[in-house]
């Protein structure tokens, strides 16, 4: 009898059962982790999952470096990992927070796990999500500037990266940007250039109808608040990006258009890739579009969050 074969999973945890949290080995964790470590946590669980790609350009020296620690850190399940399913090669591991690290991120802010709200039978789902490419998109995007930015050692920084979650929650559901960033560059000759900005993360799931219609609620958002706020469509092919620019004649925001650099690219989304929507110029680098429009904030329709000068 010909024995059955099993199909082939579609994603792998990157181990075995984990052992069961206990109290003796999330005191022995508080203990161990180091300032980085927790700083990794709170980033995991800030943005959903990041990949070990995507952590090593975060905060670490190499992705050697990266690996080892990660593999301590899921041991002692402060971490929980997967890996993706692809049809060609093998996919980078990602990690969610786990159910010790939850523990100890509750303790520091003097909170619950409820009051957290961390699952731990929920904390993978982002494995089976049909979002979870956009996720690591999203966080590729700033990955990638912070990255560079580590580079330089002239005071250039990611200033502020608040995910998608947090700016629904800030501005009462107005806008859903997929992150809002905030962006620090000391330009030659001209010394520091900063840019705020909502960032669209586009992968061509939906119609440019539909894209460009988010535009009217950054719009009612920046009447409400008093603050004229760029959003930055980062598009995945130059076709994608042609057909959308044909839509966005007038926008009632300023808007820059680019398209998803690869990774072999040292600049990445900070270099002059950006393509302000109603100026003819050539295309600009991510600290002068600071200076790529001219507009005065408009008067607040009423009393409103000041999103983007508070987060």
């Amino acid at each position: 009898m010909t024995p059955r074969t099993r199909p082939a999973r579609r994603s792998r945890s990157g181990g075995g059962r984990a052992p069961r949290t206990s109290p003796e080995l999330i005191a022995e964790l508080a203990f161990r982790l180091t300032d980085r470590d927790r700083q990794i946590l709170r980033l995991v669980w800030e943005h959903r999952v990041l990949t070990t790609q995507q952590l090593a350009a975060l905060r670490f020296p190499s992705l050697v470096r990266t690996q080892q620690r990660l593999r301590v850190l899921h041991r002692w399940q402060a971490l929980l990992r997967f890996q993706p399913w692809v049809p060609v090669g093998t996919a980078a591991l990602h990690w969610v927070l786990g159910p010790a690290g939850a523990h100890v991120l509750a303790v520091e802010d003097g909170i619950s796990i409820r009051e957290l709200g961390y699952r731990q039978d929920t904390a993978l789902d982002i494995a089976v999500s049909s979002k979870l490419g956009h996720q690591v998109g999203v966080n590729d995007f700033f990955a990638r500037l912070h990255a560079y930015a580590r580079h330089r050692d002239d005071g250039t920084q990611l200033q502020q990266w608040t995910p998608e979650r947090r700016c629904a929650s800030l501005d009462g559901g107005r806008v859903r940007p997929d992150a809002y960033g905030r962006w620090s560059e000391t330009v030659l000759g001209r010394g520091p250039a900063s840019v705020e900005f909502f960032l669209e993360h586009d992968n061509g799931t939906e119609t440019l109808a539909r894209v460009a219609a988010k535009l009217h609620g950054y719009a009612a958002h920046a009447r409400t608040t008093g603050h004229l706020t760029p959003v930055l469509f980062w598009l995945p092919s130059p076709t994608r990006e042609a057909n959308l620019r044909r839509l966005l004649t007038d926008p009632p925001v300023p808007v820059a258009t680019a398209v998803h650099t690869p990774d072999t690219a040292l600049e990445g989304p900070a270099g002059a890739v950006w393509f302000p929507a109603g100026v003819t110029a050539p295309r600009r680098r991510l600290a002068d579009l600071a200076n790529a429009w001219e507009f005065t904030d408009p008067e607040p329709a009423r009393d409103g969050d000041q999103f983007t000068r508070d987060t």
